[in-house]
């Protein structure tokens, strides 16, 4: 591994962040070829991911935010 990284704890990062077993078997193979241009593309491309999801269950939580909103307005109206 490059840098201060050693490959147990670049593993267990790829792990922790969600990566699936065959994007960190890509990841793996493009440090043994030395493509770091590639890596940082296939990393960026699982954050985007992550990030889909975030945005979509941002938009959920506003769904029932707006939902208790309009059931407290009511009750206070009536």
């Amino acid at each position: 591994m490059n840098g201060n990284f050693s490959t147990r704890a670049v593993l267990q990062n790829l792990k922790d962040a969600g990566c699936s077993r065959e994007t960190v078997e890509q990841f793996m193979r493009l440090e043994e070829e030395g493509r770091t241009k590639e890596q940082i593309m296939l990393l960026s491309r699982h954050r985007s991911k992550l990030l889909d999801r975030i945005h979509k269950e941002e938009k959920r939580i506003d769904c029932l935010d707006y939902l208790v909103y309009q059931i407290q307005k009511t009750q206070t109206a009536g």
